[in-house]
């Protein structure tokens, strides 16, 4: 990945910070896709001991989690504080209902550096946020590090043909980088396998929402904190011209009378495998030459 396509991680919790009092208003497709993802849940048996919601944002997840395994301790884990505290402001219906006072346990982290001790999480959920990590094999590393044995991650992020319309409406206007990048659903897979995980299962599916005109879809952007933030970003706001280049070279996309946005939601999920024990019950521990 070249360095103006790596994502600014001080930037990107700066505008998160700031979405955070109107992100639920906007973020429609997160919503949807969260609730497909709990309905997949249902399919799946899993009994955890502590739950991590990585990338919780304003906690969308967290109530029909606890609905779901009763009891369980959750912890919500998000980059920025802001979200955490709409998460919070979400759940507080919980805290006036004497003896459901949920375990909940808002953790402002990184992802990519969890603050958690190695097998100590049983499910690791995260919808919709690992396409903001500056080096995703270091966070699944991570994941599967906190996992105990037999835990599973369940994810949801974003493909390489999500805002493809937009990428392509930038093309030859300022020669800087406007969309973020997004990793593809194979290469994904091939993370998991090497990164330890054990039967992962990968699949795609696009969503396509539609806007009036370019400028509606960057304020829907903006108000998610979705916007760019990579390092060969333009450094100063973009001048009218700029996005009347863009609008205009959009329109080719037009249909129906509405300006589509493509957004390719790739789904995953894997286990963490329990050690192999020899006829004796010891773990078994590989040793490889070096080469």
């Amino acid at each position: 990945m070249s360095d103006e396509l790596a994502l600014d991680k001080r930037q990107l919790k700066r505008s998160f910070e700031h979405a955070a009092e109107n992100y639920d208003a906007a973020a429609v497709l997160q919503h949807e896709v969260c609730n497909r993802m709990l309905g997949r849940l249902q399919y799946i048996k899993v009994r955890p001991r502590l739950i991590l919601d990585a990338g919780s944002g304003t906690g969308n997840a967290l109530a029909e989690l606890m609905a779901r395994y009763p009891g369980t301790p959750l912890v919500a884990l998000d980059l920025a504080l802001a979200m955490l505290e709409r998460g919070r402001r979400r759940l507080k219906w919980w805290q006036a209902l004497p003896g459901l006072r949920p375990p909940l346990y808002p953790v402002c982290a990184d992802i990519e550096r969890l603050p958690f001790a190695n097998e100590s999480v049983g499910l690791v959920w995260s919808n919709l946020a690992l396409q903001w990590m500056t080096d995703l094999p270091q966070a699944f590393g991570e994941m599967y590090r906190v996992l105990e044995p037999g835990g599973l991650l369940m994810f949801s992020t974003f493909g390489p043909d999500t805002l493809k319309e937009l990428r392509l409406a930038y093309e030859g206007t300022d020669g800087r980088t406007h969309v973020n990048r997004f990793v593809d659903m194979h290469d994904i897979g091939d993370m998991l396998v090497h990164g330890g995980y054990g039967d992962p299962v990968m699949d795609m599916e696009p969503f396509t929402l539609t806007y009036d005109d370019v400028r509606a879809l960057m304020r829907d952007l903006k108000s998610i904190g979705a916007h760019n933030v990579t390092r060969g970003r333009p450094g100063a706001l973009s001048g009218k011209s700029l996005i009347t280049n863009v609008g205009r070279n959009y329109e080719v996309f037009r249909n129906n009378g509405k300006l589509p946005a493509t957004f390719e939601v790739v789904y995953g999920h894997a286990w963490k495998p329990q050690p192999r024990l020899s006829p004796t019950g010891r773990r078994v521990i590989d040793i490889k030459a070096r080469g």
